[in-house]
């Protein structure tokens, strides 16, 4: 069922909410998702985007009864990955000539994933689309936000920015507007969704952000391609994104751990007290890794100054919880983030070695040499701890 976003602009997506799980198991989705597709129907009739193609029949079959298919005069495809390009080869069955307007890397993307010579139409930043009344669609690639082929299109006179992924989250809702939705919810969804998937380019996003404010373009109504359509002061997300994109943190020290007999979780408390004893301002998390989201861990350190890792030794190495965990910081480039390291050991003691090496090579700025306790922790080892968290505090 179609929804009215302004004028002769409508939502005709798709909403996921037993979706889980995204990007194969990369990203978990605790609160489903939207495939957000839009219709314009001026003098020319386009559509932007289409679903994830588990839906893609889904897609059409409903698409037909908003629009006899063989008015669309122009698809637009801002980003080649199938959670927005996967209804296209159902659709394309019906329209198999109509134009895709799209960047050089989407025909290369839709191509490769499809193996389909449709009939494509490269645009660039700053081209146009006249569709009538007035109207026209302004192209702006969005490379590396977050694939190669990314773009973005703006809708002039009604002033709708089209954003593809930038300034999304993955979040089901039926009310379509930020402002009909639960706002803590909202930018928790928001927050995750940059940490996990954006944090990378933040350096793109930060030049791409002046490049749109440069132009000077009435922004009325954000349309993303998940989550919510922000209409009710949409330049509060790009405002975040602003925020976000400089090396962010908030006055918070995350500390996470696994353990194997309870030691390092001792630690890791004893840590957490020695922090707080000397500052009652700083917001202070513990997750165990073993037993918390990947993606919302990464989430808390994404608003972290300083993260406290730990990991008992285990073949003379560390965990392998705390080693991925590690692995996804490093992939996510954070920048201006302080880490120290701690755990337990038996026998060769090897793991805070190893977990300063991997901070210092995920980007991290590793000032101590690190805590490490034999055996289980004696009330003198947990004293010490509690001594290593007043130091952490400082740093």
């Amino acid at each position: 069922m179609r929804k009215q976003v302004k004028n002769n602009v409508s939502w005709v997506g798709k909403v996921d909410w037993e979706l889980e799980k995204f990007h194969g198991e990369e990203y978990s989705t605790h609160k489903g998702s939207t495939y957000n597709s839009y219709l314009i129907e001026e003098e020319k009739t386009v559509l932007i985007d289409t679903v994830w193609l588990p839906f893609g029949e889904e897609f059409v079959e409903n698409l037909a009864k908003e629009i006899d298919l063989n008015k669309i005069d122009y698809i637009i495809a801002n980003h080649g990955e199938i959670d927005h390009s996967g209804g296209l080869p159902a659709l394309m069955k019906h329209i198999p000539n109509t134009p895709i307007y799209c960047t050089a890397n989407a025909v290369k993307s839709l191509k490769g994933q499809f193996h389909k010579d449709w009939n494509f139409k490269t645009v660039k930043t700053g081209d146009s689309l006249d569709i009538g009344n007035g109207k026209s669609l302004v192209f702006v690639e969005m490379a590396m936000l977050h694939w190669p082929d990314s773009m973005a299109v703006y809708l002039t006179e009604d002033n709708i920015l089209f954003s593809n992924d930038a300034f999304g989250q993955h979040y089901a809702t039926e009310n379509l507007f930020n402002d009909l939705v639960d706002q803590c919810e909202l930018f928790e969804e928001s927050i995750k969704y940059y940490a996990n998937i954006l944090t990378p380019f933040s350096a793109i996003l930060r030049k791409k952000l002046d490049e749109v404010i440069a132009l000077n373009l009435p922004i009325d109504i954000i349309a993303t391609s998940h989550g919510v359509i922000w209409r009710d002061n949409p330049m509060q997300i790009i405002e975040k994104y602003s925020q976000w994109a400089n090396d962010y943190q908030e006055n918070q020290i995350t500390i996470l751990y696994d353990t194997m007999w309870n030691g390092t979780k001792l630690l890791a408390e004893k840590i957490a007290e020695g922090i707080s004893s000397v500052d009652s301002e700083v917001v202070v998390k513990l997750y165990n890794i073993a037993k918390n989201d990947i993606n919302d861990m990464i989430t808390q350190v994404f608003k972290s100054k300083t993260v406290a890792i730990g990991s008992p030794t285990i073949g003379n190495n560390i965990l392998h919880t705390t080693a991925a965990l590690i692995h996804m910081m490093k992939i996510l480039k954070f920048k201006n983030k302080k880490a120290a390291a701690f755990g337990c050991y038996g026998w060769s003691g090897e793991s805070v070695k190893i977990l300063n090496e991997r901070m210092k090579d995920a980007g991290f700025e590793v000032s101590t040499e690190g805590y490490r306790s034999l055996w289980k922790p004696t009330i003198d080892a947990e004293k010490e701890a509690i001594e290593y968290g007043k130091k952490i505090a400082s740093l």
